[in-house]
């Protein structure tokens, strides 16, 4: 590559890019998933469109499993493990056995309905039955749902893709296909190494970062970023799943209280953006229209089966055991979003050379746009519609810690939210622990100094400084009045 030929893809890439940016806005207005806007921008760059060629289905393999790789790191690291941990065994059963009947009950409508031989059939099943967490973090931050609800949900895409991958490639690769108790072992034993992998990376990488003062704060997001891509490619090259051992990372680093913890979300956010738009315009680039017709039908009877039935069937039999009310299982059913993922799995049977691997893939890029087209902009209608709507999104109070190594202290940055329950506190009945103090509030541009009489409101950011020993109890004591108001610690046992 020449630098011409740098100026003009940086020229092409920033065009895009720019594009993608203003789709967003209007996705968010129109409750359409920006990724159906990312594929089309793909499908109009490609063949049937500007005429660019692009049919490289391993180059999208590998970027694909990139771009997921930094998705699954951003949606761990905004995961709150306090709305996670009660419906974690949901989400383990949800997205193993859960996905086990999504696959064989998909499989049996595409072999008895659309005639495909059971090995394809199993294969399809397998790529289709995994939720993909791009679609589903950036779709439920907009839907008022209660945290149980959107904790499983993000918990369930996190972990689903682990197994589903496994079952792909077992599927997809020539030869007699192993046993299902072999395909079993090899499940659990692959999310078991991923597991630990990213258990110990995210516990070791959390100590290092708090206890390494790095000379800039820039540094931070880096490293936690760092930490996250080490766990997927060690447990990958343990061959355990690098998925889950990413997610699992990523969601203990989120939840540690780290030195700047919302410029390090910030950096994994903007990450996860471009990881999203480059990868489906890629996969949009690797369709090509004109030859899916035959494809739509068998797409639109599959979809069906695998949204009416296999979907809300793995839904039932899995959660009845956790008394999840029947209203709930419906709206977990109908949010089980599929996206870019069943779009790179396609690509595996592509790149191994499976039987009837570009039939399948058609039918996977149709079934994503159909399905995803109507369960995304009606998600909110029917969380009302089941009355489980909780009508505004809470938003956590947002707190960012700065070391203040030479002072042996702490600056928390604390924003308050719109329906904070602080606003209306007096400085001086947020209780702070002794050797903390509120030493600046910033309200509407300006900026003052408070006393013990100031009323606080929604909307402020506060300055708050601490000494090491009392910094995480003056963080524990801000969240607590900003779930529970004043007298939280006195009342309900806050």
């Amino acid at each position: 590559m020449t630098v011409d030929h740098l100026n003009h893809f940086l020229l092409e890439f920033s065009a895009i890019l720019l594009v993608a940016v203003v789709a967003v806005r209007i996705s968010t207005r129109s409750g359409l998933p920006s990724l159906l806007i990312y594929l089309g921008i793909g499908v109009a760059l490609g063949q049937n469109g500007l005429g660019i060629t692009f049919n490289n289905a391993e180059l999208t393999q590998v970027l694909g499993y990139a771009a997921l790789v930094v998705i699954l790191a951003e949606g761990g690291l905004k995961t709150s493990w306090r709305e996670v941990r009660p419906v974690m065994p949901a989400a383990v059963v949800l997205a193993t056995f859960g996905v086990a009947i999504s696959v064989f009950v998909t499989a049996a409508g595409a072999h008895y309905l659309v005639g495909l031989d059971w090995r394809a059939a199993l294969l399809l099943g397998a790529i289709v039955s995994s939720t993909d967490a791009a679609a589903v973090f950036s779709v439920l931050r907009m839907v008022p749902l209660p945290h149980r609800l959107t904790g499983l949900l993000e918990a369930e895409s996190g972990f689903n893709d682990a197994p589903v991958v496994i079952l792909v490639v077992a599927f997809a690769t020539a030869g007699e296909a192993d046993s299902w108790y072999v395909l079993t072992g090899t499940i659990v034993a692959e999310l078991a190494i991923g597991a630990a992998v990213g258990l110990a990376i995210g516990k070791l990488g959390a100590y290092a970062v708090k206890h390494v003062a790095l000379p800039s704060s820039g540094l931070y997001p880096i490293a936690v970023l760092a930490l996250t891509v080490l766990a997927y490619a060690g447990g990958a090259l343990l061959h355990g799943s690098g998925f889950l051992a990413v997610y699992v990372s990523a969601v203990i680093l989120g939840n540690a209280k780290l030195p700047h913890g919302p410029a390090v979300r910030g950096f994994a956010d903007g990450l996860a953006w471009i990881g999203q738009i480059g990868m489906f315009v890629l996969l949009g680039l690797l369709c090509t229209p004109a030859s899916m017709g035959s494809a739509v039908v068998p797409a639109l009877v599959i979809g069906s089966v695998l949204v009416l039935l296999a979907r809300p069937l793995s839904v039932l039999l899995t959660l009845t055991p956790f008394r999840l009310p029947l209203r709930e299982q419906a709206l977990l059913s109908w949010a089980g979003l599929r996206g870019a993922v069943p779009i790179v799995l396609a690509t595996i049977p592509l790149v191994s050379g499976a039987p009837r691997a570009q039939e399948i893939f058609n039918i996977v890029f149709i079934l994503v746009v159909v399905f995803t087209l109507i369960q995304g902009p009606t998600l909110p209608w029917v969380a009302k519609w089941l009355k489980i709507s909780e009508g505004s999104m809470g938003q956590d109070l947002g707190i960012e810690s700065a070391p203040l190594e030479k002072l042996h202290g702490q600056l928390l940055s604390v924003a308050l939210s719109a329906g904070s329950r602080m606003s209306g506190v007096e400085v001086g009945e947020l209780r702070l622990p002794a050797g903390a103090a509120v030493t600046l509030v910033v309200r509407e541009g300006s900026s003052f100094v408070p006393d013990k009489t100031t009323v606080l409101r929604g909307g402020d950011e506060l300055l708050v400084v601490t000494t090491d020993e009392v910094g995480e109890a003056a963080e524990k004591r801000l969240r607590a009045v900003d779930r529970g108001g004043k007298l939280a610690g006195w009342l309900n046992g806050r």
